[in-house]
């Protein structure tokens, strides 16, 4: 099965490589498909620049990781027929250019996430990973805003596919925040940060650092979102009839 989903993620990069080549990518529309509505969904690769995010036992920046499945995850949703906007595409941070210094660029870059977080009528995911003092710890975890109970669905959504495809020994539980977390306690939509795994654990992170691990992990997040939407009316045969 992790062959199969390997292979399927590859062939997808593939396919969309050419059509993208030229295209800003945020601003690239959805692949039309006759049975799927043109759902939009929002992926966030965390951290991007100067904020490289957490450093894994082998001494690679989290940032780059995150962007890897992140690009990947969109491209599959774009194949479904999502209508998907990535908050970065390249190594870079996104804030306003008149930020000056890290703390005032970092909080405008936190800002604008959160603008496209709050696209109405939007499926929101932020691609992280997990790092921790002691190395024994594994598995992927979904963080969503308490009173948000759509994201506590799309959260029990992209842990049902990570455990299935992944990790079947991770009993790891969607996690509720508070106010701790920027992007999900201001986010108005379903929103979920993923926190694939730990790069502080060194079998985690010699697989998270590997591109088809990477396509592994990003199939499981696009099956997902795509059966959150399904459950929850999002995208429906009846729906796309109507547009």
């Amino acid at each position: 099965m992790k062959k199969l989903i390997s292979m399927f993620a590859a062939g997808v990069i593939a396919a969309t490589a050419c059509s993208c080549a030229k295209t800003n990518v945020l601003q690239t529309s959805a692949v039309p498909v006759g049975w799927l509505a043109k759902q939009s969904v929002i992926i966030d690769a965390g951290h991007g620049g100067a904020d490289g995010g957490g450093v894994s036992v082998n001494g690679i920046p989290e940032k780059g990781i995150n962007l890897s499945i992140a690009e990947t995850t969109a491209d599959l949703l774009r194949l479904m027929g999502y209508n998907v906007t990535m908050t970065r595409t390249e190594d870079i941070s996104i804030h306003d250019k008149d930020a000056e210094g890290l703390k005032e660029q970092k909080l405008s870059d936190m800002k604008n996430r959160l603008e496209l977080f709050n696209t109405p009528d939007s499926v929101c995911v932020s691609v992280h990973q997990n790092r921790f003092t002691d190395p024994k710890y594994s598995g992927a975890q979904m963080f969503y805003h308490r009173p948000n109970t759509e994201g506590q669905k799309l959260a029990e959504a992209l842990k049902a596919r990570i455990t299935g495809y992944l990790q079947p020994d991770n009993e790891r539980e969607t996690k509720p925040t508070d106010d701790e977390l920027y992007l999900l306690c201001n986010c108005e939509n379903p929103a979920v940060m993923a926190e694939c795994g730990f790069i502080s654990n060194p079998e985690e992170a010699a697989l998270l650092e590997q591109k088809p691990y990477q396509h592994e992990m990003a199939f499981a997040l696009f099956a997902g979102i795509n059966d959150f939407c399904i459950s929850s009316g999002r995208i429906s045969e009846k729906n796309t009839k109507n547009k």
